[in-house]
């Protein structure tokens, strides 16, 4: 039988693995106490079983393990991820049963970030970017290795706030990245892009439970999975495309890193420690705007969408199709941030300035206001 047809029917089986092991992962959550009480800050109503990221866990590993043990190199390279991701796991469960310290919780994240780049020989080692070419990162390979991994871990983890939110960017990043790996991977890593799949048909196979009105919650358990397992795949998947600019996989996460720099700029501007939580993030701003739960998630769902598609443009595109594509896409972003006050009320510094041109009178009574103030 072709190899592509072997390929879907174990993607097929990985997926009916997930859908039947998560009802099983329900009652364990229940019996660990991992349920979140309905508050302030929480959509939920009423309790609901949460660290349902452990079904999509355990059904990677079972199909990574087993089912493509031919394909995927085990010793050296699938298990390394896997020690690292069952930290991360463990991290999440813990804080899903007793909410830990978010320093507790960055060094787990921290200790899996170090078993990639010392263990899996997983790292950041040269960027390629646009007018500089390809750039050797030498002793800053560590620091910037651990910084994208625990940055996009909590990136993903920031945006889990709505059912099926974080489990449908992941699908939609993953298959991305798994895409971009397979027209510019060298055949003998086509392993990379295969891993990716087996996590997309994981995820697959959990998101009927977890899609509105969902059944179980990944919890920090499986948002902290997630992200991390995006942020050493994308390492990974991206690492020896030299047509790839840096500006791909930041596109690609373009969604849950524009949440999360502005949530970190509204933090800073209204002094308040970074970890600090809030319901200002991407999903909050849109349900206040009157958005239905699910009219949310598929709302962020197309803009991941979006991103996906202009960081596959960007391997296509002329070195001034590129310049041209990010300042076009980086007004936009602002735009879009400034339309629904993701920073917060009256900080729209580009919507004021094209408010000041052509318009005497909002001129006049801006400075009006300047000299009452001053």
């Amino acid at each position: 039988m072709p190899f592509a047809y072997v390929f879907i029917i174990k993607l097929f089986i990985t997926g009916i693995f997930a859908i039947i092991i998560t009802p099983i992962v329900k009652l364990i959550t229940f019996r660990l106490g991992a349920v979140d009480m309905p508050n302030e800050r929480r959509i939920n109503k009423k309790p609901m079983p949460t660290s349902g990221g452990l079904s999509i866990f355990l059904t990677f590993v079972f199909s990574a393990v087993f089912l493509f043990k031919d394909v995927i190199p085990q010793k050296e390279y699938l298990y390394p991820i896997l020690l690292a991701a069952l930290i991360v796991v463990i991290t999440g469960l813990i804080d899903d049963i007793r909410p830990l310290k978010p320093m507790a919780k960055m060094a787990g994240l921290i200790v899996a970030a170090l078993v990639i780049y010392f263990v899996a020989d997983i790292r950041m080692d040269t960027v390629s970017i646009i007018l500089f070419g390809k750039i050797n990162l030498g002793w800053l390979s560590l620091p910037l290795t651990v910084l994208w991994i625990v940055s996009i871990t909590n990136a993903i983890n920031l945006i889990d706030g709505l059912d099926g939110l974080a489990a449908g960017i992941s699908i939609i990043a993953l298959t991305t990245i798994g895409i971009t790996g397979l027209f510019f991977l060298h055949v003998s890593t086509m392993y990379i892009p295969i891993l990716i799949f087996v996590l997309v048909a994981a995820i697959c196979g959990f998101f009927p439970y977890n899609y509105y009105p969902a059944k179980i919650f990944l919890g920090d358990t499986g948002a902290l999975f997630l992200g991390f397992m995006i942020a050493v795949l994308s390492l990974q998947g991206l690492k020896n495309a030299t047509i790839i600019t840096l500006a791909t996989p930041v596109f690609i996460l373009g969604v849950p890193i524009t949440d999360t720099l502005s949530a970190i700029i509204r933090r800073l501007m209204n002094k308040q420690p970074i970890s600090s939580p809030d319901k200002m993030h991407l999903h909050h701003r849109l349900l206040s705007l009157g958005f239905s739960h699910k009219g949310a998630v598929l709302t962020i769902y197309c803009l991941a969408l979006v991103f996906s598609f202009i960081a596959l443009v960007l391997n296509y595109t002329s070195f001034w199709g590129s310049i041209m594509l990010l300042i076009a896409v980086a007004i936009g972003i602002e735009l879009f941030v400034e339309l629904i006050e993701l920073v917060g009320p009256n900080r729209q510094p580009l919507m004021y300035l094209f408010k000041m041109i052509g318009n005497k009178q909002f001129r006049d009574e801006q400075l009006k206001k300047f000299k009452v103030k001053k």
